[in-house]
């Protein structure tokens, strides 16, 4: 009896231990197995954040690249180019025609200093005078009684200047008669020059030779005048018209030779 009961009870003594041994190695198995997986979802998780990482990384950098190589070409200065002034260039013929001397006036231009004698104004009674003229005859103020008389004091003759006043007073002598106006030239050249002068250029007006400078100072067209920063004294190139009886209607002085005789002319047709 009591055997019997000793292995019955021995029984599941024995039985319990195998069977908890096998479902430990069962537990032990699948806690490994379940180990395993957690390691591989560790591990590929590992991989996934570490290549999310590197992923983030590489459009980060990228990213701060770009706004790194705008911002440098932002930096760089801009090169402001000034704008240049355009360069004027003179062609030579432009020179040449700017350096070419008129054929109204002298090559070498003198220029007529002021001046403050006590010469004749306008309203003035001009003193009787006699001077020579071209062919040897005197002539004198009072010849011209009772006309108006145009005076022309020119510098040298045979000069371009004095050349082309002279012809254009010869050339409108005509229209100067038919207003009761008779024209005469005057300078310091001696007679010779004003007949050589008359007969060069056939000069129809009385060209009278003024040597000793009487009438020339009379009139105060004889003073200091400059040329290439010397000065020295000549004629001042001046016209005067005398009326009838014999004062002074009006003086031009300074006269710039063209269009001078048109304007006297145009002058004694308003009066």
């Amino acid at each position: 009896m009591s055997k019997t009961t000793h292995k019955k009870a021995s029984k599941p003594k024995t039985g319990k231990p195998k069977t908890g041994t096998k479902s430990g190695t069962k537990a032990k198995a699948s806690a490994r197995t379940t180990a395993a997986v957690a390691k591989v979802g560790t591990k590929a998780k590992s991989k996934s954040s570490k290549a999310g990482k590197a992923g983030a990384a590489k459009p980060a950098g990228k990213s701060a690249s770009r706004p790194a190589a705008s911002s440098s070409k932002a930096k760089l200065p801009t090169k402001k180019v000034a704008a240049k002034a355009p360069t004027v260039t003179k062609s030579r013929t432009a020179i040449h025609k700017t350096a070419k001397p008129s054929s109204a006036e002298p090559v070498h231009a003198e220029a007529a200093l002021e001046h403050t004698g006590p010469g004749l104004a306008v309203g003035s009674k001009v003193p009787p005078f006699q001077l020579p003229r071209d062919g040897g005859a005197t002539v004198s103020l009072e010849s011209f009684a009772g006309r108006k008389l145009v005076l022309f004091f020119y510098p040298r003759a045979s000069t371009p200047g004095c050349t082309k006043e002279a012809m254009d007073f010869s050339r409108l002598s005509g229209a100067f008669a038919a207003l009761g106006t008779d024209v005469l030239g005057i300078s310091a050249d001696p007679l010779r020059a004003q007949e050589t002068f008359r007969d060069k250029h056939d000069l129809t007006v009385p060209l009278l030779s003024d040597e000793a400078h009487t009438v020339l100072e009379t009139f105060d067209v004889w003073g200091d005048k400059s040329l290439y920063g010397k000065v020295f004294q000549g004629i001042i190139r001046t016209t005067v018209l005398i009326g009838p009886d014999g004062r002074v209607i009006n003086i031009w002085r300074n006269v710039k030779v063209d269009g001078h005789a048109e304007t006297v002319l145009k002058y004694i047709e308003n009066l």
